[in-house]
């Protein structure tokens, strides 16, 4: 029997029941000067990812209760933070722990080395941050989670096989009925730090599984848009010797929506249909020499360097009106 349809009444309703609740006690985003909103918006709803991830790790236990463990304690803290902003030390160390469950359940310690374990945690930890400074505008965290998920699922079925199929497709459905409250001019909800932390735990987690599986790390080409991004504004900004960890609106995202006026749901759709582009090249050249496809990935990440420095270009002047 297909569940797919009911899971995915079940995530609507819940959606719909979160944001009346979320409305009731006040969970809401309110812009600032350092926002790329102008209204005030219900917090929280990628809870969805979460939710789902219940849901489908109870068809799989036992063998899910670590996957479901670390994504309830990493969401958990994030929803937390959502409603009440928590110590840094406090965030960090549920990260930390979140993560030494998943990698506990995955045997990470048990196949890797001291020094790949460490290289492992700061892959893994950097991963889920990234993600949570990105989930910035309408449709980003939804649709770039989504071009992934798919080709993941590709893989997964296409290529090798290194996890159940339903472990990929609850995440495509969460993010396909959080896209339908989220990817709007004006969204019904935002992610929260909830939702970009529940699935960027669920991506890192597959990305694990499919390397693990493979023995090769090829497969973190698959983050190469939101990992540009990032890298090279964490380094424009230590360059200007700023704090790192405030709050800012110096990503290439950002700068689009905010300088260059371009409408959110336009920058969405690009950086995921990139990312879908870059994932296929990665998949294609796989299967036929992964020198190549190194080669390929390489020169994707170098190329996609060089148009962010395409933000330094100064945005024409506005004429003013006649």
């Amino acid at each position: 029997m297909n569940l797919y349809p009911f899971i995915i009444a079940i995530l609507f309703i819940a959606m719909l029941v979160y944001i009346r609740l979320a409305k009731r006690f006040n969970i809401i985003d309110k812009p600032n000067e350092r926002s790329s909103h102008n209204y005030l918006t219900v917090r929280g709803g990628g809870i969805v990812w979460w939710f789902a991830g219940v849901i489908c790790s109870l068809f799989y236990l036992p063998e899910s209760i670590y996957f479901l463990t670390g994504i309830t304690l990493i969401s958990t803290v994030s929803f937390w933070d959502d409603i009440s902003p928590l110590p840094n030390r406090t965030r960090i160390f549920i990260h930390f722990l979140a993560i030494t469950v998943l990698f506990y359940g995955l045997d990470i310690f048990q196949v890797l080395s001291w020094w790949q374990i460490i290289a492992a945690y700061i892959f893994t930890v950097g991963i889920i941050n990234a993600y949570n400074f990105m989930d910035g505008i309408n449709g980003i965290t939804g649709l770039y989670s989504l071009a992934i998920l798919i080709a993941l699922q590709y893989v997964n079925i296409r290529i090798t096989n290194f996890t159940p199929p339903d472990f990929i497709n609850y995440a495509i459905l969460a993010s396909i009925v959080f896209l339908f409250f989220n990817f709007r001019k004006r969204a019904k909800c935002f992610a929260g730090d909830i939702g970009s932390m529940a699935v960027s735990f669920w991506i890192i987690s597959l990305l694990i599984q499919l390397i693990l599986a493979t023995q090769s790390l090829i497969w973190i080409f698959f983050l190469t848009i939101y990992g540009v991004d990032s890298v090279c504004t964490i380094m424009h900004r230590l360059y200007l010797r700023q704090n790192i960890f405030e709050a800012h609106r110096m990503h290439f995202y950002q700068v689009l929506s905010n300088e260059r006026g371009m409408p959110h749901l336009m920058i969405s759709a690009c950086y995921a249909l990139v990312q879908s582009v870059i994932c296929s090249i990665i998949i294609f050249l796989y299967l036929s020499s992964t020198v190549i496809a190194w080669v390929a990935g390489a020169g994707t990440l170098i190329l996609c360097c060089l148009c962010y420095l395409l933000k330094f270009i100064t945005p024409p002047p506005k004429l003013p009106l006649p």
